[in-house]
């Protein structure tokens, strides 16, 4: 029996220390030294904050949480957009001890109920509403007793925790169509504060410890329910700081992040990163747009970008149609799914992003566990997710039997370090099943580590598809199929098959003009990836289920694909011939 490489899981050594502080501890100290420059630049809201400006309004803030009546370790919802309110919420709750909870925009009415429930939220924020989604009448909705109540009076059956609702609006004057009876409106919220000193604020913050929960953020839903997951100030506070590192950011970096803040990519990877070396946080919609971001690079010179893959791959299109100044990018971060060798390459040479970095981890480790280099080389930085972040422990295993594996080998990737969750809330069964006994986060994604510790991602546990006793993981049969000039972008996923346990399908989206016909897909991969790889089934398609992150939600494909078949609408089924099987 071989045995496994000393080198299948490996620590960094010699890095830079852990910091011992709390998140508002970190930001006193940047505001200070850079008080005149930017901070926050909300281009919908026209919105510009020096980092003096916007501690002055975090002041304010937590002065309103205070004289609400908001305690240490109480849990505040914040279910809205990209806006400066969000941010201010951050680093409010952060100031005197309360844990944000962050809440899905495209949350309806049985998610919200059940993430209100679940973390057991006591004061609400909210906006009115989001693209078809009417915030305030789902409140109704799910607690009917707001519109009985005033606002210092709410007592719901089935949220007896929830004390408070505040709803504001970024952009334009409150819509006076909705009933906000039973609401604090925003400024009304920020009169609570005026009895409230400094001194009080100063004095729940010196009780706030670093180790203290500070956020509790749910999993994207790409693989079911969410779970609610409890980071500290040291978890989060680190991981953005080292993130920063990675990218090599001073106070004279202008970061455009279009990704949502209530998600750990924004809150986290963009905006902790910027506001832990001074640098901008340029907010370019409320929501996602490509050519919005575009013009946010632009016209705010931004020296780095982040986003998912589908994020670059539609601002890869609309640079097809109009053309934006992107000289002022250095850097930015692709994360949050497999990203194609084809896509980073693009962003690399059309966008100019030359240091574009590859990101690896997930909520549970607060978020990034894994990061690559501007000085690795091209191929690392297309291949691979990067090494492990300082501080970071990483090992691969196998699924049966939990021992370590051979550099190489595909196993599952667990996790060991300073930003691995402190627990699911109010769920220590579903704890204890991601995190041993021994401190190890089981992440469910499969990888191989190569001799010099660099990461490569080949799918999910749960997205592995057993065909015939052969596992084929979808990420590598994705990367192939982006190399073809007319596929914007492919998912890939297991069907139920009878005879064969799982085939292999694909969801395709296609370029303009392209024609929608699987025999020049499968004709591209003849003789280039082995037979039982290339899907069964093709269905072209205009989008795809996703969360409001980007990320692909392969569970409603499936979900979806099983419907078209009970149904028997065979003609959006184009299949492999059986002789191939």
């Amino acid at each position: 029996m071989q045995q496994p490489s000393n080198l299948s899981y490996r620590h960094v050594g010699g890095q830079e220390p852990l910091m011992g502080k709390t998140i508002d501890a970190m930001f006193r100290e940047v505001a200070a030294t850079y008080p005149d420059h930017d901070a926050f630049v909300s281009i919908p809201q026209q919105k510009r904050l020096t980092y003096a400006t916007l501690d002055q309004a975090v002041e304010e803030v937590a002065k309103a949480l205070v004289g609400l009546g908001i305690s240490c370790g109480d849990r505040v919802g914040i279910w809205a957009t990209d806006n400066a309110e969000w941010l201010l919420l951050q680093l409010a709750t952060a100031r005197v001890g309360v844990i944000l909870v962050n809440i899905n925009p495209s949350y309806r009415t049985e998610e919200l109920g059940y993430a209100l429930e679940l973390a057991q939220v006591q004061a609400l924020f909210l906006i009115p509403a989001f693209r078809s989604s009417q915030y305030v009448e789902m409140v109704h909705a799910i607690c009917p007793e707001v519109a009985e109540c005033t606002p210092q009076h709410l007592q719901s059956k089935r949220f007896p925790s929830l004390k408070h609702l505040i709803v504001y609006q970024p952009e334009h004057p409150l819509q006076t169509q909705c009933n906000y009876t039973g609401f604090w409106l925003w400024q009304d919220f920020l009169a609570q504060g005026k009895g409230i000193s400094s001194e009080d604020v100063a004095a729940r913050g010196c009780s706030v410890d670093m180790d203290d929960p500070i956020n509790i953020q749910f999993t994207s839903g790409t693989t079911g329910f969410p779970k609610a997951v409890v980071l500290t100030h040291h978890n989060i506070l680190n991981n953005g700081y080292f993130i920063g590192q990675a990218m090599g950011f001073s106070a004279k970096d202008r970061l455009c992040v279009p990704v949502p803040f209530y998600h750990c990519f924004g809150m986290v990877v963009s905006n902790l990163a910027c506001l832990t070396h001074g640098a901008a946080i340029v907010v370019p919609a409320d929501h996602f747009e490509a050519g919005a971001t575009l013009h946010a690079i632009e016209v705010e010179r931004c020296t780095a970008v982040h986003g998912v893959p589908t994020m670059f791959i539609a601002e890869l299109e609309e640079l097809e149609k109009k053309s934006y100044d992107l000289s002022s990018l250095r850097t930015g971060i692709m994360a949050g799914a497999p990203c194609p060798e084809a896509i980073v390459r693009r962003v690399m040479e059309e966008m100019g992003c030359r240091e574009i970095l590859i990101a690896y981890g997930q909520t549970e480790a607060s978020p990034v566990t894994h990061i690559t280099h501007p000085e690795d080389t091209v191929h690392r930085r297309v291949e691979t997710v990067g090494i492990n972040m300082p501080h970071t422990e990483v090992k691969v295993v196998s699924s049966q039997t939990g021992e370590i594996l051979p550099v190489g080998e595909t196993g599952e990737i667990c996790f060991r370090g300073y930003q691995v969750m402190r627990e699911y809330f109010d769920q220590p069964e579903a704890t204890a099943k991601t995190i041993d006994e021994k401190g190890w986060l089981h992440s469910g994604d499969l990888g191989t580590l190569d001799q010099d510790g660099y990461l490569r991602i080949t799918g999910r546990l749960k997205d592995m598809i057993i065909r015939g006793g052969e596992n084929i993981y979808p990420a590598e049969i994705e990367a192939f199929f982006h190399k073809h000039p007319d596929v914007s972008d492919v998912a890939v996923f297991g069907v139920p098959d009878p005879k064969m346990g799982e085939e292999v399908g694909a969801w395709v989206r296609l370029k303009e003009g392209a024609v929608p016909d699987p025999s020049w897909l499968r004709d591209f991969a003849k003789d280039k990836i082995a037979h039982f790889k290339v899907p069964r089934y093709f269905w072209f398609v205009e989008s795809y289920p996703m969360t409001v992150t980007g990320k692909i939600q392969k569970f409603r494909m499936r979900d979806i694909v099983q419907t078209w078949f009970q149904e028997g609408t065979q003609d959006l089924v184009d299949k492999r011939e059986e002789t191939e099987m």
